[in-house]
């Protein structure tokens, strides 16, 4: 599996506002687009997120992985996001939840998505959560 022709095929699909395939949903769907910390280019990646009053929520999972995927550690060394939705687009700001508030919402998100119990169980690391507002 080509995870990254996947995202490319994905991000075309949903910009194009056609169906997206592989069990992914538009309306669980965002495409945040982060600056790499070394490079400075700009790189999308899409993904499932909560909503969560006016902000919106990812998951840094990387489904269970030893390491943090790179948008995470992207958006922490630049907080300033671009945000795709279904028929909305906006910059953003990132910032991962820390202490109780975090445990509060994560606790919340694997009730709704049990899955995410699966990628803790995986990995020694604690999973971010990132909270990002308008």
């Amino acid at each position: 599996m080509d995870i990254k022709e996947i995202n490319r095929t994905t991000i075309a699909r949903f910009r194009a506002g056609e169906e997206l395939g592989n069990g992914m949903h538009r309306e669980r769907l965002v495409l945040l687009t982060t600056t790499g910390r070394r490079t400075g280019v700009q790189r999308t990646s899409p993904m499932m997120f909560h909503r969560d009053g006016d902000r919106i929520l990812v998951i840094a999972s990387n489904m269970g992985a030893a390491r943090h995927p790179e948008w995470y550690l992207n958006l922490v060394a630049d907080p300033q996001v671009g945000v795709e939705l279904d028929g909305d687009s906006y910059r953003g700001t990132a910032t991962p939840l820390q202490g109780a508030e975090r445990e509060r919402v994560w606790a919340e998100l694997k009730r709704h998505y049990p899955f995410l119990a699966d990628h803790e169980a995986a990995t020694a690391r604690t999973i971010p959560v990132v909270a990002i507002t308008r």
